[in-house]
């Protein structure tokens, strides 16, 4: 996952995952600590290749819906 940061550089981040385990992860923007309180830090994200097994992957969809 890579953390766009204003004015500066884009800070990237990797998370490995043993067998049976699972992430949960943003896939637009995270809240993150600022100097004026709090803001949204937009976030990419990319997928490794597998190697070996099989990939399982669960799309859930968290919005406001009134």
């Amino acid at each position: 996952m890579v953390e766009q940061r204003p004015r500066a550089q884009s800070r990237g981040t990797s998370t490995l995952l043993r067998q049976g385990h699972g992430l949960v992860f943003t896939t637009r923007d995270r809240p993150v600590e600022s100097a004026r309180g709090w803001s949204a830090a937009p976030v990419r994200h990319g997928v490794s290749t597998v190697r070996s097994g099989i990939r399982h992957t669960l799309g859930l969809v968290f919005h406001d819906a009134a």
